[in-house]
């Protein structure tokens, strides 16, 4: 086992975070730690997940909203001490693992078929 894989295992065996089950299409409000000189606050970014890249402790997911009618994505990894909290709102039937065709979509094409019987799910830390 070389060096990387050895911290990989100790990252994830040291961590204390609960899973949250996000998939492709879930609608996500990721709280985020933001550092701004010596004052640090708390920033809500909600959007839908359009993409999971798992990778044990290097897992990130890119979260897109519309912000003022721009397409807005951000990345974050899932072990990253900034993020406080991941909680999924809703979830949506889709037939893609990657929903990058979102991009180039718009108004109601740009809309994902609601599943009516979700629990909100919150992670704890």
């Amino acid at each position: 086992m070389n060096l990387i894989q050895q911290l990989e295992s100790e990252m994830l065996s040291n961590r204390d975070r609960e899973d949250v089950d996000v998939r492709a299409g879930d609608t996500v409000r990721v709280h985020v730690r933001i550092r701004e000189g010596e004052k640090t606050r708390v920033q809500v970014f909600e959007g839908a997940v359009i993409r999971i890249r798992k990778g044990g402790p290097r897992t990130t997911i890119t979260v897109r909203k519309i912000s003022n009618g721009v397409g807005v994505e951000r990345i974050f990894p899932t072990q990253s001490p900034d993020l406080t909290r991941i909680e999924v709102i809703g979830r949506h039937k889709v037939r893609r693992a990657k929903l990058h065709f979102l991009r180039s979509r718009r108004g109601k094409s740009a809309r994902l078929k609601p599943i009516r019987d979700f629990k909100r799910k919150k992670s704890k830390n």
